[in-house]
């Protein structure tokens, strides 16, 4: 099989044969040719026959009412007590609120979970998770914040009560996977879904994970995922998909997955990067202290808007969002002659 990856540019200068990435921010002119056991080869992009480019080039469908032609963020709300990055400071419901309120003034989405998928974390019963999740989703919608909001789940019944309090997206971390009733309930729903790419459990995950190939492993494994969701009847326009940085994966999976993320856009759906505070950054960077890893967190999330990623999952979304903003000034802004 042969893998198409375009080479994302994001230059002000743009080549007359560059063409738009997913209708987004960045162009290309070459593609990277993957295929297993051989070299990657590069080649201009006017060489692909125009069914290899279609998905390159077609505009993603909005996705939860949120057009996907420029980067979102998607805030992390943790009401857990063992969640790896903020375990406990948002369990109560007054903690959870405050930080609901400061994130909605920077995110696009807010992603609201009630079970730790941290490495090693043990499964807390529906009935606890949802405990901790609906009544939180119900009473941001009281209290009037309108951004969308995804439930983290991986369980029909959880994800049934978030949509009941509110929720209008499912974040499922094992792309319907873990409970057979999930696509079900999304079809019926007609909720858009973004299906996470990982390995077994989050208490085994990281137990010497092994890849043939890594990068064109997820593809593979995320494709089959889309067609089954498809097959489940959900419509492929309601569809995200994220490659699961940290889930499964050792240092060099991850670094492997970062370094050609752009691969995924030949699925032809919005693309979500989770990569916020996790150990790899930690390894990278000397930071055991979890808090202390935001910047590498935000210089991963540029790497992946430079990829053309549509959405970003982050815990320090004001920094972040602040990145951004300097990011696309840099390397967007086409004003001549203006005063520093």
């Amino acid at each position: 099989m042969t893998y198409i990856r375009p080479i994302p540019l994001h230059d002000v200068a743009r080549p007359t044969d560059a063409v738009v990435l997913a209708g987004g921010w960045c162009r290309f002119t070459h593609l990277e040719i993957l295929e297993r056991g051989r070299a990657p080869v590069v080649v201009p992009a006017s060489e692909a026959s125009p069914s290899l480019l279609s998905p390159l080039m077609a505009p993603r469908a909005d996705f939860a009412g949120l057009a996907m032609d420029s980067p979102r963020l998607m805030g992390i709300l943790n009401v857990t007590p063992d969640s790896f990055s903020d375990g406990g400071l948002f369990l109560k419901p007054e903690a959870a609120m405050m930080q609901a309120r400061a994130m909605a003034a920077q995110a696009d989405i807010l992603d609201v979970g009630g079970e730790s998928t941290r490495p090693g974390a043990a499964e807390v019963t529906a009935d606890e998770e949802t405990a901790r999740t609906a009544p939180v989703i119900a009473a941001m919608r009281a209290a009037g914040i309108d951004r969308a909001v995804s439930i983290d789940t991986r369980k029909a019944a959880v994800a049934q009560a978030a949509l009941n309090a509110g929720a209008g997206i499912v974040n499922d971390v094992t792309a319907l996977q873990f409970d057979p009733a999930m696509a079900g309930l999304v079809a019926d729903a007609g909720v858009p879904v973004i299906l996470m790419h990982s390995l077994a459990t989050p208490a085994t995950m990281q137990d010497n994970p092994v890849y043939e190939d890594v990068l064109l492993d997820v593809y593979d494994a995320l494709a089959a995922r889309v067609a089954m969701a498809e097959a489940a009847g959900i419509d492929r326009r309601r569809i995200a998909i994220d490659p699961g940085i940290g889930f499964g994966k050792t240092l060099a999976h991850n670094l492997a997955l970062l370094a050609r993320l752009s691969l995924f856009h030949s699925l032809g759906l919005p693309l979500l990067l989770g990569a916020s505070r996790k150990r790899f950054i930690g390894t990278l960077t000397g930071e055991d202290e979890v808090a202390r890893r935001m910047p590498g967190s935000i210089a991963v999330a540029l790497a992946g808007v430079a990829q053309g990623v549509q959405m970003i999952r982050v815990h320090d979304v004001r920094d972040t969002r602040a990145a951004l903003t300097l990011w696309q000034a840099a390397t967007q802004h086409e004003e001549k002659g203006e005063n520093p």
